[in-house]
């Protein structure tokens, strides 16, 4: 999704990374049936769940 000539001398990267993972989860809220359960906005992010002991 990201542009590839994107001048990164005149950007914040993490803003743009935060834009990035704030458009996959408007996607996928706008083609979702339903709300989004917690795991599941959990994979938009890209966040893993651990085994807790």
């Amino acid at each position: 999704m990201r542009q590839a000539n994107v001048d990164l001398r005149v950007h914040d990267r993490v803003a743009l990374d935060e834009i990035e993972l704030y458009s996959e989860m408007l996607s996928a809220v706008a083609s979702a049936e339903r709300p989004l359960t917690v795991d599941e906005i959990d994979m938009v992010l890209g966040i893993g769940h651990t085994a807790q002991s």
